[in-house]
């Protein structure tokens, strides 16, 4: 029999819907994410048993996102021919083809004529010099020499592409679909949704850094799925979490008990709705991770020497480094998935149309050393081997100049690096052509991706779709099988 939500109830006069009401907007700002995944089942959505379908390599991912565009050119494939044709025409090297109009094609336009995503005709030269790393001999970039000297522990993809030209591609590496398509779970969700928790008083995934586009993560998979986000802050880590009153922790504790009674009584009445049972346990964890949260970003239990090579002594580096050894710390206490985006701005910081020289030498120094102090440190600790780092991006930069000194967007070949939880290191997989333009050999869309990430969880993508949302193809994309171990 159908009957009212449990806040809907009143008891001895008491009004519960404003007192619940009350309590629940202290905790909007974790959106009740990681709490909600139990009323998530109890509504009729079954989610899986949070076991991985065959023996995992890895137990968690750090997910690194540089927002805007990065040149793959310019940081872990570089071209030369670029400098020796500076100034000339696609047409008037020896790889003309690359404009040919069938090649184009996979490309899908959102604004038609928009002053961004076209082709830019006039090779542009390279804005750094570059040399070889590593045993592995790999060649990067010069605003990259952190990364560089640990190239022997990752893998680099040279061959990745999407089909989206503007900043929707950021929602599409997540997701696997393009802006046109609607909204679905991105990669974060699907792996929360498959997973069971490594730590019942935190989130098992969690957003840090600038969002636009599209904010949330588990769409049709419910809320439950969704990102928690937080900031690097040890007075304010859970936006919006705090009690609207000035309650000591003892008072919230009598609160939350208080609310605990009422909904005993309330499933007296009525015993079998999951979905209070639920709620009571979903006000428990949120209620711990007011504790939790706060104590694993408390920088002060690190040594000088930790700060210092996540870069927390240079202010150029710090609010970088600060978000990656919190992920680290994040990790050592279970979180499964942890998202880090880079660059402010609904386009991204990366989005270089001019001056990218000065603008992705700056960006680059900020998160170079970071990045690389967060792979020697999960290595050290004994981490790398359980932890998944991918450092990723929406798309390349264009082979030929936008105005005078910049580069436009660039679907059709860029790079991404990933490292840990039984990937090869020292690897530099598939190849665009001499120009970058396309992704030649071994390419890879998005979704790729994903899969190499399910592929080491212990995770077949193909057993976690949802009845009533059918997944199409490419949706679950294929393992790059070349760079796991």
């Amino acid at each position: 029999m159908n009957h009212p939500s449990c806040s809907d109830h009143a008891h001895n006069g008491l009004p519960r819907r404003k007192f619940m009401t009350s309590l629940g907007s202290g905790l909007a700002g974790i959106s009740l994410a990681s709490l909600l995944q139990e009323e998530a089942q109890a509504s009729g959505h079954q989610p899986p048993t949070g076991q991985p379908h065959f023996r995992p390599k890895a137990k968690s991912v750090i997910w690194l996102f540089m927002r805007g565009g990065v040149s793959h050119m310019e940081s872990f494939d570089p071209k030369p021919m670029l400098t020796k044709y500076a100034g000339k025409s696609i047409n008037e090297t020896p790889w003309k083809d690359v404009q040919d109009p069938e090649k184009l094609k996979k490309v899908r336009v959102v604004v038609v004529n928009d002053a961004n995503g076209q082709q830019r005709n006039k090779v542009y030269p390279l804005q750094v010099g570059y040399k070889k790393y590593g045993e592995s001999g790999i060649e990067i970039s010069d605003w990259f020499p952190h990364i560089g000297n640990s190239v022997d522990d990752i893998s680099i993809v040279r061959s990745m592409w999407t089909t989206d030209d503007n900043h929707g591609a950021q929602v599409q590496f997540h997701s696997g679909r393009h802006m046109l398509d609607g909204r679905v779970p991105t990669v974060g969700a699907w792996i929360n949704y498959g997973l069971g928790s490594l730590n019942q008083n935190l989130p098992q995934f969690i957003n840090m850094g600038p969002r636009y586009f599209d904010v949330r993560d588990g769409h049709y998979l419910g809320p439950a799925y969704d990102s928690v986000p937080l900031k690097v802050d040890p007075k304010n880590p859970l936006p919006y979490a705090k009690p609207e009153l000035d309650l000591s922790h003892r008072e919230q504790q009598i609160e939350f008990s208080l609310v605990n009674q009422l909904n005993r009584l309330t499933a007296e009445q009525y015993p079998n709705d999951n979905t209070l049972q639920a709620r009571m346990k979903s006000y428990e964890l949120a209620f711990r991770m007011q504790t939790a949260v706060p104590e694993v970003i408390r920088f002060d239990q690190e040594t000088k020497e930790t700060q210092d090579l996540y870069g927390l002594n240079d202010p150029t580096t710090k609010p970088f480094g600060m978000q990656l050894l919190a992920a680290r710390r994040f990790v050592e206490k279970g979180v499964r998935f942890i998202q880090i985006m880079h660059g402010p701005g609904a386009a991204g910081a990366w989005d270089s149309h001019s001056n990218l020289q000065k603008s992705h030498s700056k960006l680059a120094k900020q998160v170079d050393q970071p990045a690389a102090g967060l792979l020697k440190d999960l290595k050290r600790r004994g981490l790398l081997q359980d932890t998944i780092v991918v450092f990723a991006t929406e798309f390349g930069r264009t082979p030929g100049s936008q105005g005078s000194n910049g580069r436009d967007h660039h679907p059709y070949g860029f790079s991404i690096w990933m490292a840990g939880g039984g990937l090869k290191g020292g690897v530099a997989h598939g190849t665009t052509d001499e120009l970058g333009f396309h992704a030649v050999e071994h390419p890879h869309y998005v979704t790729d991706v994903h899969a190499t990430l399910m592929k080491q969880l212990g995770l077949n993508a193909r057993l976690l779709e949802v009845p009533g949302h059918k997944r199409i193809e490419m949706d679950f994309g294929h393992p790059i099988d070349d760079i796991i171990a």
